[in-house]
């Protein structure tokens, strides 16, 4: 599917966007008879309130949508993409007094607010509501960023019967083929003979046999590679997850999706930058052959690690796709990852936590956020716990005991991959929406990219 602005040129109905400030003076400026519709209607500007606007000769003449008070909209975001779904299929226009950003927010909302995943089952019938993108927004700009989103949505979301290591490499290919990147794949056998092993380990048990996807593009610019991790399905391997911890691992492999929308977000801008994207994929099965607890890998760092936990994988599969990223010094390395329960409790599922060491770095991000409004919250690489992971008998430990500070002790893990890079930053995501919020169906969620995205010019000096 591909969510798009209606027609400029196509005949198009008012959605009034009302506060609860200027509702009296709004509605008084309106012929009586329309004044009395919404009196009768009891229309009172509440956020998201909807009521259609009868015109003299019966026919619907546009509609309202309420705006609440400040208050009210600092409880969420994309407010007015409820209008997306609540109106009359057709074309329709934005008309008030809304600062600029008020106005990308609401025209990304309703884009996205378009989304459906349909592989499944047959499309919903139900009427299609299409906004005319409003003066000044960039709408080419917006339709990239919206439909990059629905790749990342759609790979989450299908599961891992039909999206295993392979079918994400040709997912994976695909994007590259669109925009004409290169790729490489290391597979298999093949990871150990190219010093890959902890990837290798992690994915041996599963049929479908591990890999490592490599992208690269663009021939000029500052240097930028994204990380993600890709673990298709995790059963926890022989440390086996409960039925309720397993329900949701198809989305294990969301920090790939991440990265691969941000990728598709860089490319389809033509942002003038190199940008490389590595993604580790495997199944984290149980077989004879599965790691167990207690071995010792060696990395590709050359660092060893004790699994203590063959549920602690994903760490295992980033830290080798790091260690290679991490040889070339990119100017910037991004690591993304659906990592820790840890930082969901934390910050919940609508928060995802950033660490960086980065002063600068961790300022655009969280400028970008807020612009893009992508939350995020930075969470410190705290080094006094760096001690947690060490467990004597190797260098470092998969899995630390104790039920305390477990994406920072995550994070720190990762971080020791990382040495020559000057510019690190990873995000420990949920990349599920867990009830259905306005421009976010239950189901996927894409988190960080559009955050990252905005903070890149700053970060890269585009």
């Amino acid at each position: 599917m591909s969510l798009s602005f209606a027609d400029p040129a196509a005949p198009s109905l008012p959605l009034h966007v009302v506060d609860k400030v200027g509702l009296a003076a709004w509605r008084d400026s309106l012929p009586a008879s329309a004044q009395a519709w919404l009196t009768g209607a009891g229309f009172a500007a509440g956020l998201g309130e909807i009521c259609l606007l009868p015109g003299a000769d019966g026919a619907l003449a546009g509609a309202a949508i309420g705006y609440g008070d400040a208050a009210a909209r600092a409880r969420g975001r994309f407010w007015l993409a409820k209008a997306a779904e609540a109106l009359p299929a057709g074309a329709w226009h934005l008309q008030g007094d809304l600062p600029a950003e008020e106005l990308e927010e609401a025209a990304l909302g309703w884009l996205l607010a378009g989304y459906r995943f349909g592989r499944y089952r047959a499309a919903s019938a139900a009427p299609v509501a299409l906004l005319k993108a409003p003066e000044g927004v960039d709408a080419a700009r917006l339709e990239i960023i919206a439909n990059a989103e629905a790749l990342t949505r759609d790979l989450i979301n299908t599961p891992a019967s039909d999206l295993g290591p392979e079918e994400l490499e040709a997912a994976f290919a695909d994007l590259a083929a669109r925009f004409g990147a290169d790729v490489k794949v290391i597979r298999g056998e093949d990871l150990l003979a190219q010093n890959l092993p902890m990837i290798h380990a992690v994915g041996r048990a599963s049929p479908r046999a591990p890999r490592l996807l490599d992208m690269r593009w663009g021939g000029e610019g500052p240097r930028l590679t994204l990380v993600g991790k890709g673990v298709c399905f995790d059963t926890g391997g022989l440390d086996l997850k409960p039925a309720s911890g397993m329900g949701l691992m198809k989305k294990d492999m969301g920090g790939a999706a991440t990265v691969m929308g941000l990728a598709q977000m860089i490319m389809g801008l033509g942002l003038k930058l190199r940008l490389r994207v590595l993604v580790p994929a495997v199944e984290n099965a149980v077989a004879g052959n599965a790691m167990r607890p207690q071995d010792i890998l060696t990395s590709r760092k050359g660092l060893t690690v004790e699994v203590n936990n063959t549920d602690a994988e994903g760490r295992l599969i980033l830290a080798d796709a790091l260690a290679l990223a991490d040889e070339e010094a990119p100017d910037c390395l991004i690591c993304m990852a659906t990592l820790t329960g840890s930082a969901r409790v934390a910050l919940g599922p609508d928060l995802p936590p950033f660490y960086t060491d980065d002063e600068a770095l961790a300022a655009a991000i969280t400028t970008g956020a807020a612009r893009a409004r992508d939350p995020l919250w930075r969470m410190p690489f705290w080094t006094p716990y760096d001690p947690l992971i060490e467990p004597g008998i190797a260098d470092l430990d998969n899995a630390p005991a104790g039920p305390m500070a477990g994406s920072i002790t995550a994070a720190l893990f990762l971080r020791r991959f990382v040495t020559e890079t000057p510019r690190f930053v990873h995000f420990d995501l949920y990349g599920w929406q867990p009830v259905a919020a306005p421009a976010r169906p239950k189901g996927a969620a894409a988190q960080g990219a559009r955050a990252l995205l905005a903070a890149l010019p700053e970060i890269l000096e585009l």
